[in-house]
């Protein structure tokens, strides 16, 4: 970001709550210790999603069946997931027809901890993700340990988490947006990276915010 743009934050920000989205600093060491949004714990019963106009939280719908998220969940700040990211989804797919889906860049943050509540920001290191896809859509779901957690933040790559959490993790994300009785799946997760992969993402995503809101009046003019 330039100066000028950095110096009118400043000042929203002395009146204002700074928006989770954009008022938040993705994390002065990213891409190995990202600022996180948690918009969802796994005691919750709704799926609460950020208003990105208001930077309010909202709830977009009941979470379907027994179907809870296993761990804390959100975004990075200061991610937008659009060509670049898409382009790295269509390089590792060899599918020509994969776009960004125009949302920050997801995170689950693994933690011994009992996160519980959400609309809170948590220091995370990202160890890998899983490529998703959403229709035609790249919708990655970047995978980290709580920063200096006592238990996980030993874990430094994808490879130190047991398949059996992977796989609880990948069964929410496949499953969290079908209907009951619906035949066909929307989501696919074509593959699990570690986490050289998981960096080259978010260093895309934040590129992407970038080249998205280049100046303050685009910001706040978007819908």
């Amino acid at each position: 970001m330039n100066n000028n743009f950095d110096e009118i934050w400043k000042e929203i920000r002395l009146i204002l709550k700074s928006h989770p989205w954009h008022g938040v600093s993705i994390g002065k060491n990213y891409p190995s210790v990202v600022t996180t949004y948690i918009e969802i714990v796994p005691t919750d019963t709704l799926k609460y999603e950020l208003d990105k106009q208001s930077g309010y939280l909202k709830i977009d719908r009941p979470q379907l069946f027994s179907n809870v998220c296993p761990t804390p969940y959100g975004f990075i700040p200061q991610t937008y997931c659009g060509d670049k990211v898409a382009e790295l989804c269509r390089e590792k797919t060899g599918r020509a027809n994969i776009k960004g889906d125009s949302d920050p860049l997801d995170i689950c943050v693994l933690t011994e901890k009992v996160i519980t509540h959400n609309d809170i920001l948590v220091s995370a290191s990202p160890i890998g993700g899983l490529r998703m896809i959403d229709g035609d859509e790249a919708d990655d779901k970047i995978i980290a340990v709580m920063h200096k957690d006592s238990i996980f933040g030993e874990w430094k790559d994808i490879s130190d988490c047991p398949k059996s959490l992977i796989d609880r993790i990948k069964h929410y994300f496949l499953t969290y947006k079908e209907a009951p009785g619906a035949s066909a799946r929307i989501c696919e997760i074509t593959h699990v990276y570690g986490r050289e992969e998981a960096y080259d993402v978010i260093n895309r995503s934040n590129k992407d915010y970038l080249d998205k809101y280049k100046d303050l009046s685009e910001l706040l003019e978007n819908k």
